[in-house]
């Protein structure tokens, strides 16, 4: 098994997190962040007992470990899931400062330090096992500006709520009607296709799959951020959402477009309701990104025609790549929770963005530890089933790589399978050690492979 080597700068920013737990305990809350501030559930204090925020400054430091075993592999190709077997490791620390600049107004700024690789250089699995790993790594701690954007909320009619003090979120309180607009650079993810029990890598699953439905491929860099803006109109027990982003100057790409030629049209619609008094939703989320893309049987026709691997960037030109995902999770008591996300994708193109899937089905439950007398604690459990289109397939055949997948051949294809189960433990409430494991059968939808497990251990500290 190969071990990624800790440098001194590794163990200097892990040491700075496990220094950070003594302070964070003073000031916790959920060591959990809301994936979306503007769609979590309002807090239990009336909106009287809220006081309003004008300034707020949070932070958090995450790093995960995770190893592959060696596995059964007929073969290996350049982006496979290494079958000798690694151990790899991710580390970021985040800042979120935020003022209220009028009412209704807020300014966030996220500077970030992330250092580490994921498994493989974030290669092998269509479903990556690992939310905290970008698709670049460095060995050495460096500087992202992840998040600098501004939100208005537009008050409109209906009861007021309270809004807790979180992440990226100012508390105070707010109209149940309302309209919310978001301009700036931020994550797809932290407006479209939320979960209340898996969206989170640094306290809920980590593989990228069940954090989001895999055949939405949303618009992003390589750090998954982008620049545009999202509407949101909140009315009653509905939502409509609808977003203009920024694409990558080339498919995967560490660059955006400076002046979205090649953009990404997001809609979504939100259904509220209640079961036996406990809380559900369902949503619907469709894209459409226009841009230079490939089409996959014309690089798969131009390798056979010239006796070369076949090679999307001889034949991208512009087109639109579609797809639509269902998102439903309902509370099932006061501590149980579950949730079912299913997607497909135009399988035409390569994707253009986040993973190589053109269809997923994916269900799963998370579980608090309020009956064994750990209320902060939370188990959970997933699993997941990607899919790829007949193009895709033959081009991955023919030796195509893909942005996460290709094994240089595809010799037995099938569907990539995904379970993945984690215990998460509060150390205290502002600090969570989470055990993981993942078994991933089929990985890059290559029968000839695995399956593969992954190990993980994540810590987290946030105030």
């Amino acid at each position: 098994m190969v071990v990624d080597r800790l440098t001194p700068a590794r163990w200097l920013l892990i040491m700075a997190t496990c220094a950070a737990w003594p302070a964070v305990a003073q000031t916790a809350g959920s060591a959990t962040p809301p994936a979306n501030p503007t769609d979590t559930p309002a807090a239990s204090a009336t909106p009287e007992a809220t006081t309003p925020q004008t300034f707020a400054l949070h932070a958090q430091a995450t790093v995960v470990v995770q190893a592959n075993p060696s596995f059964h592999a007929a073969f290996e190709g350049p982006n496979s899931l290494r079958s000798r077997g690694e151990t790899r490791e991710t580390a970021d620390v985040t800042l979120y400062a935020g003022v209220k600049p009028w009412r209704g107004g807020e300014l966030w700024i996220n500077p970030e330090m992330d250092q580490g690789f994921g498994l493989g250089d974030t290669l092998g699995a269509a479903g990556f096992p690992s939310g905290e790993a970008y698709k670049v790594g460095k060995a050495n701690p460096y500087f992202k500006l992840q998040r600098l954007f501004f939100r208005q909320t537009i008050d409109l009619d209906g009861t007021r709520e309270a809004v807790a003090a979180d992440l990226n979120q100012l508390g105070g309180s707010r109209a149940t009607d309302r309209l919310v607009l978001t301009v700036g650079k931020f994550s797809v993810g932290d407006i479209f296709d939320s979960s209340s029990y898996a969206h989170d890598p640094r306290g809920d699953v980590l593989n990228w799959t069940l954090l989001d439905a895999g055949s939405f491929d949303y618009a992003a860099n390589a750090w998954g951020y982008t620049y545009g803006g999202a509407a949101e109109l909140y009315r009653g027990r509905f939502t409509l959402r609808a977003g203009l982003f920024d694409l990558s100057v080339e498919p995967n790409s560490e660059h955006l477009e400076s002046n979205f030629r090649q953009y990404q049209l997001i809609f979504e619609v939100e259904e509220r309701h209640q079961i036996g008094g406990r809380d559900g939703k369902v949503k619907v989320t469709g894209f459409a990104s226009h841009g230079n893309m490939a089409r996959l049987d014309d690089a798969t026709a131009l390798g056979l025609a010239t006796r070369q691997t076949p090679d999307v960037a001889l034949v991208r030109h512009f087109a639109t790549r579609t797809g639509v995902s269902v998102l439903a999770e309902q509370a099932v008591t006061d501590t149980l929770g579950l949730y079912a996300r299913a997607g497909v994708a135009d399988g035409r193109y390569e994707a253009f963005e986040f993973t190589d899937i053109d269809r997923t089905l994916s269900v799963g439950l998370a579980l608090k530890g309020i009956g064994w007398g750990r209320a902060d604690d939370r188990i959970g459990l997933g699993f997941v089933v990607n899919g790829a289109s007949a193009a895709r397939k033959r081009y991955l055949a023919a030796g195509g790589l893909g942005i996460l997948v290709g094994d240089g051949a595809l010799v037995h294809a099938g569907d990539e399978h995904i379970v993945e189960t984690y215990y998460d433990f509060a150390v205290i409430k502002a600090a969570h050690v989470t055990a993981d494991f993942q078994l991933i059968d089929h990985p890059a939808y290559n029968r000839d492979r695995g399956p593969a497990a992954v190990l993980g251990a994540r810590f987290h500290v946030q105030y």
